[in-house]
């Protein structure tokens, strides 16, 4: 006989060691991110890419405000809806709108408007309408400013 076996004391602590370890591993496990939808396509960009054929021309919705961006204190880290943002991508957060929600955002200063899928939250005290990723914010040249006056107008909600 080892010696955890004849002492039950010592037993108990490899018992809740092992309860630990368990539950540790437990949590680390990962699960599905993407869903059966987003396995035809190779990347996000290239969903992006494909916004023109799958949306409306005239806008569902439109509201006007301010936006702003966010680059790469958040890259690499898990979005709202699993995820894995990249801040190149042409992606986006909103408060209430579903996710997959296509959108164009329109600058009011350049005229510049970048389509752009939802698949993030912002926090509801933020008084901005959208935030938008690093790579639409370059296409909306916005980079300089950090923020700027849109029109939000909505093509295609998600599900």
């Amino acid at each position: 006989m080892d010696k955890a076996s004849r002492n039950p004391r010592r037993f108990k602590h490899y018992l809740a060691l092992l309860t630990i370890i368990s539950l540790f591993l437990i949590g680390c496990s990962s699960t599905q991110r993407f869903s059966k939808e987003d396995e035809g396509s190779n990347s996000r960009y290239e969903r992006n890419e494909s916004y023109d054929e799958e949306t409306n021309s005239k806008p569902l919705e439109t509201v006007k405000g301010i936006a702003s961006y966010y680059a790469d204190k958040y890259n690499g880290k898990q979005t709202s809806n699993g995820e894995i943002y990249n801040m190149y991508d042409l992606t986006a957060a909103h408060k209430t709108y579903p996710f997959n929600t296509i959108v164009r955002v329109t600058n009011l200063s350049t005229g510049k408007s970048v389509r752009l899928r939802i698949n993030d939250r912002m926090p509801d005290y933020n008084p901005r309408i959208i935030d938008i990723s690093y790579g639409a914010a370059i296409k909306l040249d916005m980079l300089t400013s950090g923020i700027a006056e849109v029109k939000l107008e909505v093509l295609k909600w998600g599900k």
